[in-house]
């Protein structure tokens, strides 16, 4: 992706946020040089990877095949490991028209997608096999908001404002909007983007980067090679 439209991205992404009165923190409008000018003090930030994440998943067509993230809080992995601390990670993200955010699942993380509002929020399902693949003749059993739901294997859950649902580590999902832009919550156990996603196809997790212009903000993905 162009850093160009990583930027404009960024910038409709903060109006869209605002619009729906939700606030992202004080770090999120720091230039790059902020950043390095408090690297001492923002150890917690780098480390456990809060902010910007835009991802066309390595495959240059965001528009089709991409996400907005910023990770708001996150745990620590010695913390989940322990069984007590911080063990937990919250996001926002929006999902935009048709945009498909491909088909994965997670070994360790167990999270609540929630529809915080815009349009309608589809998701994709199917629960593991024996081997870690996608079973496509079991059917789901997940929470939505508490309720639980039986689904056919690969069936479609929409979510409506205001609706969630629980997904235990191991279910597959893939999830896009329908009628318009979707703003998605996730609320998690401690989140680990650079080994906990398992995708069906061979992506990448993080977008390729073009510098045709100087970031607005850094992404998490710039943080080893801008602040180092």
């Amino acid at each position: 992706m162009k850093r160009s439209i990583v930027n404009q991205i960024m910038s409709e992404a903060d109006k869209y946020i605002q619009s729906f009165g939700f606030k992202l923190p004080p770090f999120a409008y720091w230039s790059p040089l902020q950043m390095k000018q408090q690297k001492a003090e923002i150890q917690g930030i780098i480390e456990a990877g809060l902010g910007w994440d835009i991802t066309d998943y390595g495959q240059g067509d965001f528009e089709n095949l991409g996400l907005f993230l910023f990770t708001l809080r996150n745990g620590k992995q010695q913390d989940l490991k322990n069984g007590g601390g911080m063990c937990y990670a919250e996001k926002i993200m929006i999902s935009r028209e048709n945009q498909i955010s491909p088909m994965h699942h997670h070994l360790l993380k167990a999270e609540d997608i929630i529809n915080r509002g815009g349009a309608t929020l589809i998701l994709k399902l199917y629960e593991s096999d024996k081997s870690g693949n996608i079973d496509q003749k079991s059917d789901v059993r997940v929470s939505t908001d508490g309720v639980l739901r039986t689904l056919g294997a690969g069936d479609i859950l929409e979510l409506e404002p205001g609706e969630s649902v629980t997904l235990m580590p191991g279910m597959w999902h893939s999830f896009t909007s329908k009628g318009g832009d979707v703003l998605i919550g996730e609320v998690s156990t401690v989140n680990d983007d650079t080994t906990d996603n398992y995708f069906k196809d061979p992506i990448g997790r993080f977008a390729d980067i073009e510098e045709d212009e100087e970031p607005l903000h850094l992404l998490v993905s710039d943080y080893q090679k801008w602040l180092n």
